[in-house]
């Protein structure tokens, strides 16, 4: 019951709706109580000869007006009931994404995909019906077990009536156990199903690579042992689930045993009538759905607390990125970078120390060094994903934790070193960010990435459905793509973290052109590259080693020292020039 605790925020909002639903089970209950007192009142009258023939007709008349009221009551009640669970499971799954969009990549080096999926879907769906048959069972079981209870002791026999409800007490203890056990073993086969969502995660998006090695067998192996663990674990909730019936339909066999031995002897002492020993009966078998009732909306309703806490374990973390308050001028500003050090979080060595760096409006950061130097490190830290010290970036002479996240990242656009294409057109990954943008826009910025020439060679142009990550594509096409759809959102602070690796260096150098000639006054480039020819045209470029800066300057100036810059552009040139011969 804890759960409906829980959910009370929800109640409280929607209460016209359940009490809508209410007021109408009650109403249902009160006339289901009508056919089994006319049934009791009809053996009466014909065993005293009273009633016959077309005299019964009304009566059978009335039951039958009753038997439809209830089901057009019971129609209604269903769509208020659970048209409000369909929203709170539209509200939760939009808070649950919602929440996800806001973490860092910290929260998602804990938590893996297949385990999320599965608490948005599976574990939100319990809960929803928890909200939706749990309260509808509760309320029905009930109000329908109270009136029953009342009409057959005062109405008939109470003495009756405490003899068959004998077995109830003990029926009331096995569910309360039975409903604990199952708690536990639901939340540990939804881990299990978790564990399970994982592998096949894993293994749809490395499917390639699977191939590749030949480990298909291998990871058919490592499947089949997850799906027996998940198949244990739910076998294990199914033997708990399964103590519940036979409980219940012994109470009731004992009970309707007990009323027909006790009834019986009441008939024969004629303290009551076969007519209401009848009407006795029926009320009993009334009985029954409210007994069933009651042990399902334990099994329900412990189901769902356990999914819930599943739900609630994520969403009631304290995001890692906390957000600003101020917004940002409209005028494009001066970032300031004054890194004193950086480390992430649970380790203690430094990713980057002493980076002080200063982009003006329009000008271009080109940054380079060693693989695992800090590069991606410094841009991460630029868009915001991990947390830094109050002052060490600053825009617009306020502290980027200061700044609205939204406004902030809404003046920068970002090419990752990994494409992602979405399993959509050409057109619509183009204009992720700019939804409204016209097929003219769009191929503009596909000429700008070089790309256009090869999207007109596809079947359907810019309709071509791409595939999921864009599997259609080659790695230059996905990465050029990305590009294009970068530029359409036509940011202020343009990132590409070493977005051309995967095309060529006739390909890279004519995007760099659009690129420039793109540029209006205001907009600034910060570039990371493996290639140094990438990063020739920039007005200040810095060499990150170990994560100090260890040269800047152009290209010019870095190229007359002896270090690091120097050595490995002439190695590059050397090696572009051994290729085209």
């Amino acid at each position: 019951m804890k759960l409906f605790n829980q959910l009370r925020w929800f109640f409280v909002r929607e209460w016209k709706r359940y009490l809508g639903a209410i007021l109408l089970l009650i109403i249902i209950a009160t006339l289901q109580l009508l056919p089994p007192k006319i049934v009791g009142i009809l053996i009466d009258l014909i065993i005293k000869k009273n009633m016959h023939g077309l005299q019964i007709l009304p009566w059978i008349s009335i039951i039958l007006l009753v038997a439809i009221t209830v089901y057009i009551l019971r129609y209604l009640w269903r769509i208020l009931l659970f048209g409000a669970s369909y929203k709170l499971a539209t509200e939760l799954r939009v808070k649950f994404y919602s929440y996800l969009s806001q973490q860092s990549q910290i929260f998602f080096l804990k938590n893996r995909t297949g385990d999320l999926i599965a608490r948005a879907t599976n574990d939100v769906d319990r809960v929803v019906f928890a909200a939706g048959e749990g309260v509808l069972t509760l309320v029905d079981s009930l109000v329908m077990g109270f009136s029953v209870l009342i009409v057959m002791s005062t109405q008939i026999s109470f003495l009756l009536t405490i003899i068959s409800l004998i077995p109830m007490p003990i029926m009331a203890i096995l569910i309360k156990k039975y409903g604990k056990e199952l708690h536990d073993t639901f939340r540990h086969a939804q881990i299990a199903f978790s564990s399970l969502n994982n592998q096949t995660q894993e293994i749809f998006t490395s499917i390639r690579m699977i191939r590749a090695f030949g480990l298909e067998k291998n990871q058919s192996n490592k499947f089949d042992t997850i799906v027996t663990k998940t198949g244990k674990k739910n076998m294990e909730v199914a033997k708990i689930d399964a103590r519940f019936d036979p409980v219940i339909y012994l109470s009731v066999a004992f009970s309707n045993l007990l009323a027909i031995i006790g009834g019986g002897w009441l008939v024969w002492n004629n303290q009551i009538t076969i007519g209401q020993l009848t009407s006795f009966i029926m009320y009993l078998g009334l009985m029954i759905w409210p007994m069933l009732a009651l042990a399902w909306m334990f099994n329900i309703v412990e189901r769902g607390s356990a999914a819930w806490d599943r739900i609630y374990s994520i969403i009631n973390k304290e995001l890692y990125i906390k957000d600003g308050n101020k917004t940002i001028p409209l005028s494009p500003g001066i970032l300031s970078i004054n890194i004193n050090k950086f480390c992430y979080p649970n380790n203690h060595i430094p990713s980057l120390k002493n980076i002080n760096i200063i982009i003006k409006p329009g000008n271009t950061l080109g940054i380079c060094g060693p693989t695992g130097s800090g590069k991606s490190t410094l841009l991460k830290l630029i868009q915001r994903q991990f947390h830094f010290n109050k002052e060490e970036i600053v825009y617009h002479s306020s502290s980027l934790l200061e700044l609205k996240i939204d406004d902030w990242r809404s003046r920068i656009a970002v090419i990752n070193q990994t494409s992602f294409l979405f399993s959509e057109s050409i057109a619509n990954n183009i204009s992720l960010g700019k939804t409204n943008a016209s097929q003219k826009e769009i191929e503009e910025v596909a000429k700008l990435a070089d790309v256009h020439e090869d999207i007109l060679c596809l079947p359907k142009k810019y309709e071509t459905q791409v595939g999921e990550r864009g599997v259609m594509l080659s790695g230059g096409q996905k990465q050029r793509i990305c590009i294009a759809r970068a530029l359409l959102l036509n940011s202020e602070i343009l990132i590409l973290d070493d977005a051309l690796s995967a095309v060529d260096a006739q390909t890279e150098n004519n995007i760099l052109k659009n690129i420039n000639k793109w540029k209006k006054k205001g907009h600034s480039l910060i570039i990371t590259a493996h290639r140094l020819s990438s990063l020739i045209n920039s007005d200040e470029i810095i060499v990150i080693k170990n994560g100090l800066i260890i040269q800047r300057g152009n290209h010019f100036k870095l190229i007359q020292e002896e270090n690091w810059y120097k050595s490995m552009y002439n190695y590059q040139k050397l090696t572009t020039e051994l290729e085209d011969n």
